[in-house]
């Protein structure tokens, strides 16, 4: 019963930062609706959109996995009471987990991405 516990924690755990990403990512895709729009106008292609939103994101994502590993091998120690059978330090969770972050990471942030390439430059520089 514990670890199902654990185990649905951890998936709500990963919903909430997948929601807050996409938010977060559709905010400043709304921000930067212009500077797009100024980059599309002068021939930038939506490849090149799209490498630029999710390079800024993953980048984002980075940093916050690093900051994260770098928390849970601190706390350790308080770990170690309340897990059981697995070892705080075991490199096998923080090998797992690391990529299965980065990428709900780069797909929380991949629907205001392409959102971002389909942006007509001409609407978007009258709007202001």
């Amino acid at each position: 019963m514990p670890a199902l516990l654990a185990a649905a924690l951890a998936v709500l755990g990963v919903f909430l930062a997948v929601i807050g990403l996409y938010g977060v990512t559709a905010y400043l895709m709304r921000r930067r609706t212009q500077e797009i729009a100024v980059r599309m106008a002068l021939g930038g292609q939506r490849g090149q959109v799209l490498q630029l939103v999710l390079l800024g994101s993953s980048k984002l994502a980075l940093v916050g996995l690093v900051l994260g590993l770098a928390s849970a091998l601190a706390a350790c120690r308080i770990l170690s009471s309340i897990l059981y059978g697995v070892k705080p330090s075991d490199p096998l969770v923080y090998t797992v987990s690391a990529p299965i972050v980065l990428g709900v990471a780069l797909l929380a942030s991949y629907i205001p991405a392409r959102r971002a390439t389909r942006v007509d430059p001409m609407v978007a520089l009258r709007h202001e």
